[in-house]
């Protein structure tokens, strides 16, 4: 009777963070400033304090941050910034750029 040996081996898994991005939003002159914090507040889940700091960044310094996600999570949360802004009327531009 043959005794057949199996031969154990040790598996690795190498698991890599996600890419992350940053959403940017940028400043015109046509978008109020009730409505990027709306769209900040909304869409990108900010609280309120936080959303009025980053839309005075956005008016001051022409752009500003609003959140850093893996790169899906970016990307709906920028189109669905897009869709509100345009279904209100507003030229509201962002990009994503990686973090």
């Amino acid at each position: 009777m043959d005794l057949k040996f199996i031969e154990k081996t040790k598996s690795e898994t190498h698991v890599e963070k996600p890419r992350m991005y940053k959403v940017v939003i940028y400043n015109d002159d046509y978008t109020t400033m009730n409505f990027v914090v709306k769209v900040l507040v909304c869409i990108f889940k900010k609280q309120r304090d936080e959303a009025n700091k980053i839309m005075y960044t956005v008016h001051r310094k022409g752009m500003g941050i609003a959140g850093v996600y893996c790169y899906d999570i970016a990307a709906t949360k920028m189109s669905q910034a897009i869709r509100m802004a345009k279904n209100s009327g507003f030229p509201l531009k962002f990009s994503m750029e990686e973090d």
